[in-house]
Order: C-alpha cells, then structure tokens, then sequence
C-alpha cells in the first residue's frame, strides 16, 4: 500500500474519533451546560486507542491541529506552572477565557490576578496537596511530586500498579478557574517476553477525562497525551507503545455542529511520526519546544470552532 499522505487509509484509527462524533450528533441527549452553549452528549463510549509504536503521533488529520500550543500547554503542565499568561506571551491563548478578570470573578476567584487559574493541571502534577498560594509562589519541594514519582516508578518497579497521575483534587477545586476535564492517568509497562529478555520495555498510558469537547478539546487532548507518553518513555528508556482514552461526558457543542459535519466529509491521512531534536534528553523537565519535531503531518485545512468559556 501507498504511505503518501493522501492514501486512505480504511482502518485508520482515526475514524474512532470520527464515528463517536457522528454517533454523538445522531443519537445523543441534547442538554443544557455550564457555558450557556448547549450540548449533545453521551455518556461513557468506547475507549479510543492509539497506537504510539514506531514514534507515531495520534496528531488528527481531518482538520490541521494547534501543535505549537499542544506542545507549549504541556510544558507548561510538566513545570507546574498555573499562570496562563506565560502561555499567551507565546501567542498560546487557549486559556485566556478561564484566565480572566470576569470569568475569575464569576468563579468567585477574583482576589487573583488576572491569568492566575488557581491549582489546576500542572500544579496537582507536581505539588500535589500543597497550599495554593498564588501562581507567583516558588512550590519547590511542597506537596507530592507525582509525575517524578511515576517516572521513578516506571524506571525502578515496573509492575507496580499505582504509577497514577490525579489532577482531581477536590480540596482545590473550589480554588481552581476550570476542574479538571482530563483527571486522571495510569502508566503500564509492557515487560520484554521471557525470548527476548534484552528487548526495551513498552509503555501504554490509559486516560479518564469527565468531560469532552469533541470539536475542540479532544483533538488536543489526544495528542498531548500521546506526547506526554512519548516524552516519559524518553526519560525512563522504554518505547512508547499505545494511548487509551476512557470519556465520561462526550459532548458536542450545539455551534460546532456545522464545523464538525464538515470535517467529518473528509477521510483520514496517514498519522505523522515524532523524532527528538536532541539525543541528550534525560530528564523530564529538560524538553523544550525545539526538541518536538513533527515529520510528514499533512492534514487537511483547519475548521474554525468556537470555544464555549
């Protein structure tokens, strides 16, 4: 078979995501939510899976997908970083709607300034039950480190079956502009078969997320796992292998309906491949931008969606 981008691609794993989506609009309840936009939804599909193997990237192809921002947002996750406007300096604006001054105040949070979200991803990540403070405070050494403990983990007991990662805290959510949407993570390390004892372990990462924008949030949602997956088989000398997503709510929102019956005339390309700028790469927080590289992503055009704040 061709591998040219345009070549379809029948079991493409993609069609997953496109058959929830039309599953969702042709069967789901339609329901009022917290933003005023209005859903159609459904509760708990089946999983998605996404193989990783090869250094594949689950980077969806029937509409061009932000990755600058994928990458950017989980960096700023990894260094537990809770101050949106570190990412719209870099002309990453996804979370200027939660960050600020009205929506604050509206959340009953406007004490902070404006761009300050409160406890949220990158915070529970690496300072778990910490005392949020502000985004401003220096957190090192407080709370659980809960990425380093699972990379630890991954690296030191392999089998074990806590090696979790909770942005759900409920103590903070009161203190936080947005719960969590995508909660939590468990890692699994695949171990070499007993024949070939000297082959790298694979590493499979399952993620539970409550509520799903399938228009907007999904598609990022997908691929910053797959990174985050991708980045700690990196430091703990595995090989990135497969991403499961269980969905709670999985919702489209009524003005995305439009879009998304466009998008889903399209058929799917071939999923790109991620390569590592650097060779170097050893801990979890010496990835920047520059080290992502993104061979042969040829998507289609982007559709223009609206995000419901």
């Amino acid at each position: 078979m061709s591998t040219s981008a345009t070549t379809v691609i029948h079991e493409h794993e993609e069609y997953q995501y496109l058959n929830l989506i039309r599953r969702v609009m042709d069967s789901g309840d339609v329901r009022p939510d917290r933003t005023g936009t209005g859903t159609i939804s459904i509760f708990a599909p089946q999983n998605l899976r996404f193989s990783l193997a090869d250094s594949t990237l689950p980077l969806l192809t029937t509409k061009r997908t932000f990755m600058r921002g994928i990458v950017e947002e989980l960096l700023w996750f990894v260094h537990g970083s809770t101050d949106s406007t570190l990412l719209t300096k870099k002309g990453v604006k996804i979370w200027d709607g939660n960050g600020s001054k009205a929506f604050l105040e509206s959340r009953g949070l406007g004490h902070r300034r404006e761009g300050d979200l409160g406890p949220v991803y990158g915070f529970q990540w690496r300072h778990f039950g910490a005392e949020y403070v502000d985004c401003e405070k220096d957190y090192t050494g407080e709370g659980v480190d809960q990425l380093r403990e699972c990379i630890e983990k991954i690296k030191k007991n392999p089998t074990d079956r806590r090696i979790i990662l909770s942005a759900w805290n409920p103590k903070d959510i009161p203190l936080m502009a947005l719960p969590p949407c995508h909660m939590i993570c468990q890692f699994y390390v695949h171990l070499p078969p007993a024949s070939n004892p000297t082959a790298k372990p694979k590493l499979s990462c399952l993620m539970y997320q409550r509520s799903a924008d399938l228009g907007l949030g999904i598609p990022f949602n997908i691929a910053s796992y797959a990174l985050l997956t991708h980045m700690v088989a990196r430091v703990t000398g595995t090989d990135a292998h497969e991403l499961i997503i269980q969905l709670g709510d999985a919702h489209v929102y009524r003005d995305h309906v439009d879009a998304l019956e466009e998008q889903l005339k399209r058929e799917p390309r071939k999923f790109p491949k991620l390569r590592w700028a650097r060779e170097e790469i050893s801990d979890i927080e010496d990835f920047v931008y520059s080290d992502f590289v993104v061979e042969g992503y040829q998507p289609h055009p982007s559709i223009a969606m609206k995000m419901s704040v």
